[in-house]
């Protein structure tokens, strides 16, 4: 259903790549409530991922970018004032890659040029991209910008390893830049604590079926689907929400304030072997 939260209002949203990607379900969800968008992915997810049919289905020109590209970002926020016809609105930041993580390298034994290149890419691109959009002044009045973050930002999750460091950086620039941007332009920055979600990019994370269980199982409303994430991100992009900035917003079904449900509880044994990597040697994880 349609409530026309979001028309007459203009975005660009950064991250789709196919409809698993929580960033689609927000563009969808978006234009369903009346937004202009232009949507803006590198141009090898462009090659590899189905953007152009998303772009068809809602009607989004693409601005093709490279995240951690200071000058692609200022580029994708001037062409897009020129494309939508004016200031934008609202800003999705769904972008996260680590290549720790997908060669699975254990959090003692990272190769640091790839620590880097994470940071680079899940979090740094957030300060670049608020910092262009600042500096060509391409948000509106009370415009809304936001970023998918994890819980394991402040907790430890096994198998999370440098993403954890990412999204905890994510989080400082949302609130270190939203105090910046609020007094000077009314912008608001936030991020959102997503439950554990199947989505391309979750793939890469070790045992995440595992982690979705054991979220699902202790969170008392189970976990936010990716739909139900794109219409919380309308919420926070449309006008209802103009004084909410600086947040960590958790949208994970309450399992952020749980220690132990009895369903998890109940799928508990002392009898469980110890976990073995895939050569046979026991992770205390």
């Amino acid at each position: 259903m349609a409530y026309n939260l979001l028309k007459g209002k203009r975005g660009i949203i950064f991250g789709a790549l196919n409809n698993m990607s929580i960033a689609w379900k927000v563009a969808e969800r978006c234009a369903e409530e009346g937004a202009k968008i232009v949507l803006s992915n590198t141009e090898m997810a462009l090659r590899m991922g189905e953007l152009d049919e998303l772009s068809k289905k809602i009607d989004a020109p693409i601005i093709a970018a490279d995240a951690t590209n200071y000058d692609d970002l200022e580029n994708v926020f001037v062409k897009a004032q020129e494309l939508l016809g004016g200031k934008v609105d609202f800003v999705l930041h769904s972008i996260g890659m680590s290549p720790n993580v997908r060669k699975h390298r254990t959090y003692d034994d990272l190769d640091y040029n790839w620590l880097n290149k994470t940071l680079d890419i899940s979090a740094i691109s957030f300060h670049k991209m608020l910092q262009a959009a600042k500096k060509v002044d391409a948000i509106a009045d009370y415009g809304s910008v936001l970023a998918l973050t994890y819980v394991a930002s402040h907790r430890t999750f096994f198998g999370y390893n440098d993403m954890a460091d990412a999204k905890s950086l994510l989080e400082s620039i949302a609130r270190s830049f939203g105090y910046i941007y609020g007094r000077e332009k009314n912008v608001r920055i936030n991020t959102i604590s997503q439950s554990p979600t199947a989505t391309t990019a979750g793939k890469g994370i070790k045992d995440i079926d595992n982690m979705m269980d054991f979220a699902d199982k202790m969170s008392p409303l189970g976990n936010a689907s990716a739909d139900e994430c794109a219409d919380y991100c309308v919420v926070m992009f449309s006008d209802l929400t103009r004084k909410v900035t600086m947040q960590t917003l958790f949208h994970d079904g309450g399992f952020s304030n749980m220690g132990m449900s009895l369903r998890a509880m109940n799928q508990y044994s002392k009898d469980l072997a110890p976990y073995e990597d895939e050569n046979g040697k026991v992770i205390y994880g």
